[in-house]
């Protein structure tokens, strides 16, 4: 099978009625055309990534702008012989991205920088550049000197910002995995004070769709399970989700329990013995001192795995 990945997000303000509406017609929509994946609506918009068969993809994204109304929807395309996804869920939020401010609701375009010129600007201006997203994403790649904040919720963005000590009157560039988190994150900069402030239109994979080979370092992460995706926007060959904690992780190891092989994350490879195994079964065996006992397993699989 191949299919088409498409990720999305559109502020417009919906009533009551109109969220119940669009989630019905999304659910409809979905089962037609055999789409997966998550989406995230509320009353300031839709937030989401779906996937569907190629063959269907075109019909698919035309019957998705009549169900919002609208021919202006930035869309970030990725391809995989497989979906992602093991179901269609569509979660009702407050903010379909959140920053904990619901008062905040980007409208237009809001110091968009194209991924050319964000590449020109940190070539040959040497500006400050903030990572929005949590430290976990981070570690599996981020554009080169980028500042990380070391969150690990968006919403805590706000905070750490007011305890920087950032100077309001120089440029900096805000960047995410795909935009919205800075729709948000600019406008919360700007309220604290900062004059210069411009995001990256799309995101990471706006721009390694253009630069491939440019000021990018590493993998992005993100959130499906295909885990990261490389500077070609294909699924990762590297990274697998930790199977203690669920989150990005690339340390081989054989099972201290049953001496299958499995990926974990460095983090919870240095709390202790128990987190060597491939399992949270496992882990609790050889916590309370179980015999080991040996299984056939395969490694973890991105695209199937459980976040546990």
């Amino acid at each position: 099978m191949s299919v088409e990945i498409v990720g999305f997000y559109k502020f417009l303000p919906l009533t009551e009625a109109d969220v119940t509406r669009v989630e019905q017609e999304l659910n409809e929509t979905a089962q037609k055309f055999t789409a997966r994946g998550l989406g995230i609506l509320g009353p300031e918009g839709l937030n989401g990534t779906f996937s569907v068969p190629t063959e269907y993809a075109d019909e698919f994204k035309a019957t998705f702008y009549k169900i919002l109304n609208t021919d202006q929807l930035p869309l970030k395309i990725s391809h995989a012989d497989r979906h992602p996804f093991r179901d269609f869920r569509i979660k009702i939020r407050p903010e379909i991205v959140t920053l904990g401010r619901t008062d905040l609701v980007p409208s237009g375009s809001h110091n968009h920088v194209s991924p050319q010129e964000w590449d020109r600007l940190m070539r040959e201006e040497n500006p400050i550049v903030i990572d929005t997203r949590n430290s976990y994403e981070y570690e599996v790649g981020h554009f080169r000197g980028s500042i990380d904040p070391k969150i690990t919720e968006f919403s805590e963005f706000p905070q750490w910002l007011r305890a920087s000590d950032l100077p309001k009157n120089k440029k900096i560039l805000i960047y995410c995995t795909g935009g919205i988190r800075c729709e948000k994150a600019i406008l919360e900069m700007q309220e604290q004070g900062f004059e210069h402030v411009y995001q990256l239109d799309g995101g990471i994979l706006n721009y390694l769709k253009e630069f491939p080979e440019g000021q990018w370092e590493g993998e992005c992460f993100i959130f499906d399970h295909r885990v990261a995706l490389d500077n070609h926007l294909c699924p990762t060959q590297i990274y697998q989700l930790c199977p203690h904690c669920g989150l990005p992780g690339k340390e081989e190891i054989l099972c201290v329990q049953c001496d299958a092989p499995k990926t974990v994350c460095l983090h919870c490879l240095k709390k202790s013995i128990e987190y060597k195994t491939c399992s949270k079964d496992c882990a609790h065996h050889k916590r309370i001192g179980s015999k080991p006992r040996r299984k056939i397993t395969t490694p973890l699989d991105p695209y199937t795995a459980s976040r546990q």
